[in-house]
């Protein structure tokens, strides 16, 4: 989708960035740009579904609270999301807005707190502006779930935006907000931004911290999705940080996301995998991040091919992880409640919760063994490059592509959920579109904690190759 789509408002595909300027110039009040988002919201959400929750009439009550708290205060006193309408993933705990994870098992749960991202961002003067759509509890990488039902993507509504953070896609892709807090336990916020056009990228884990804990408290990272380079570092810098209630947070300095995209790009060291060893990508998604890969060189990059960067694929680890802890959360609702749940969810669940804990530890253990090579591995180069995921968005309604209906409802993926297990952080760059006019994202890895250099190759290629000429 772009700019071409004649919509009313003329805040559609504007930036976080922009809006800032906007506010803080008195240029427009959170009222203007609230009831503008909300008209949008009206108009397009019909079509797309983003939300699993959402309630205009307290987002306008809030964006009035937010107008009379600037009076008075000068910019230096104001958050820098002041007035700025944000949404937040249905796996994400808030205190306004029932978390039901996409599941008619969890339908009008209320947690009655806010997340630390939320809570970040709600004092750094944004509104929350609902809660967008994931599959159920997280576990497929496509926009549906038995409670929100379809999420289409906006650059053709007959395809997945991918998922789990679908509604968060698609209400960037759309244009209808610059960006969007989503989350990642297996490529999540990776896989949707690939596959709707936009940037994503999670954090070392720990950077962004968790809580209530998270079903699958070692994989999970909380992040943004957005349609530049910088508005994800601006959100990051406020939901980054040390909270003393998830103990995998972080202590000590929150990278400068926002000074590394200002900075010039140095000549890193690319490792270029198009398959890791063992992924089956179509040969449009190679074309389009060699295409990228070649565009670094040419800025500057040494840039090596490494065919095998992996033994095996190391789907087993991740499973064994991910799904036992949903599944273990949902124990008694595979017993009682079965049809109440996604099919293909069950069905993972039920195989995940059946290991012996033998299996499970000795997954445990080569998980360990598989981030010291991957730390080796990193000795030799700064970033590693990808495809995100194997192919461009198909038909909404799989649970998988039918080319890959072989692979599980994560294991199509490929690429993302490695990352997960060494906990590295990880971005998808948009690189261009398919011949089907459907974006291709690239998969950018950095070494453990390196975030600023994500930011800095990724602003440094947004600069030179913007999105919507690629």
């Amino acid at each position: 989708m772009n700019k071409k789509n004649n919509f009313s408002s003329k805040f559609m595909f504007t930036s976080l960035e922009e809006q800032i300027k906007m506010l803080s110039k008195g240029e427009v009040s959170p009222v203007e740009l609230v009831e503008a988002t909300a008209e949008n919201i009206s108009d397009l959400n019909p079509i797309y579904n983003f939300f699993s929750s959402y309630k205009e009439e307290k987002l306008l009550q809030d964006a009035r609270k937010s107008l009379i708290n600037k009076e008075g205060k000068n910019r230096n006193e104001e958050g820098v999301l002041s007035g700025i309408p944000i949404s937040i993933k249905d796996l994400i705990s808030t205190q306004d807005y029932p978390t039901q994870f996409g599941s008619k098992i969890t339908k009008g749960n209320n947690t009655n707190i806010d997340a630390p991202s939320v809570r970040r961002i709600k004092k750094s003067g944004g509104i929350i502006l609902g809660k967008t759509t994931t599959s159920e509890f997280g576990c497929k990488a496509v926009g549906d779930s038995p409670l929100t039902g379809i999420t289409r993507n906006p650059w053709n509504k007959n395809k997945t935006p991918g998922g789990s953070s679908c509604g968060a896609a698609s209400l960037v892709a759309s244009g209808v907000s610059p960006v969007a807090i989503g989350t990642d336990g297996g490529g999540s916020i990776r896989i949707p931004s690939a596959l709707s056009g936009l940037f994503g990228i999670k954090g070392q884990f720990g950077r962004v911290p968790i809580f209530p804990v998270s079903a699958t408290p070692t994989l999970a990272h909380v992040g943004p999705l957005s349609r530049t380079v910088m508005d994800s570092a601006i959100m990051m810098s406020v939901i980054s940080g040390y909270d003393p209630k998830d103990p995998f947070s972080i202590q000590g300095r929150v990278p400068n996301y926002i000074g590394a995209c200002k900075k010039s790009l140095r000549p890193l060291r690319i490792a270029w995998s198009k398959t890791l060893g063992y992924a089956s990508p179509s040969n449009e998604v190679v074309q389009l991040c060699q295409k990228a890969v070649s565009r670094l060189e040419n800025m500057g990059c040494i840039v090596e091919n490494v065919d095998k960067v992996m033994s095996h694929d190391p789907i087993d680890m991740w499973v064994a992880e991910f799904y036992a802890g949903v599944g273990t959360k949902l124990k008694d609702a595979l017993e009682s409640r079965r049809d109440d749940l996604d099919p293909a969810v069950a069905e993972v669940l039920e195989q995940a919760v059946s290991q012996s804990m033998g299996d499970y530890y000795k997954n445990v253990f080569e998980r360990y063994e598989f981030r010291e090579n991957m730390r080796k591995f990193f000795d030799k180069y700064d970033v590693l490059i990808t495809p995100t995921v194997p192919t461009d968005a198909f038909d909404v309604g799989l649970s998988t592509p039918k080319e890959l209906s072989h692979r599980s409802i994560v294991s199509w993926v490929y690429y993302t959920y490695p990352f997960n297990l060494t906990g590295q952080p990880a971005a998808s760059i948009p690189v261009g579109l398919t011949s089907n006019g459907l974006p291709v994202g690239m998969q950018v890895i950095s070494r453990l904690n390196d975030e600023e250099t994500l930011f800095n190759l990724a602003a440094n290629y947004e600069k030179e190759y913007p999105w919507e000429h690629v």
